[in-house]
């Protein structure tokens, strides 16, 4: 499965440490809505074990760390849509990634169900 989001949630480090709990909160629910929204319909039965990559595509060359860009917003949908069981480390593998693309930014999930225990 494999979901493409216009444009790229803001980086943890806007919210780390901050007084601005609304506002992340606002922000959290407006990814994770949008991630639920692009799995419609749901799948028949959530995958036990998946592997979840995610791509982002910025619009600068910015330097940017990936454990910034963690994807709670963006797992917790895929949780919420019944696509993956949980977003615990039991039940997916994360792999993160970051490209450039000036002329469309852009979020791309990509969701490989697994044969194997993830923890295994």
């Amino acid at each position: 499965m494999k979901i493409v989001l216009r444009g790229t949630p803001p980086s943890m480090n806007k919210f780390l440490g901050r007084k601005n709990e609304w506002e992340w909160r606002g922000v959290k629910k407006n990814w994770t809505e949008k991630v639920y929204l692009a799995c419609q319909p749901s799948p028949p039965k959530a995958y036990e074990s998946a592997l979840v990559r995610i791509d982002y595509f910025f619009k600068t060359r910015l330097r940017r760390d990936p454990d910034n860009f963690s994807g709670k917003m963006l797992l917790d949908g895929l949780t919420r849509a019944g696509v993956i069981v949980d977003d615990d480390f039991g039940h997916i593998a994360l792999a993160v990634h970051g490209h450039v693309d000036p002329d469309d930014p852009r979020t791309e999930i990509t969701v490989v169900p697994m044969e194997v225990d993830v923890n295994g």
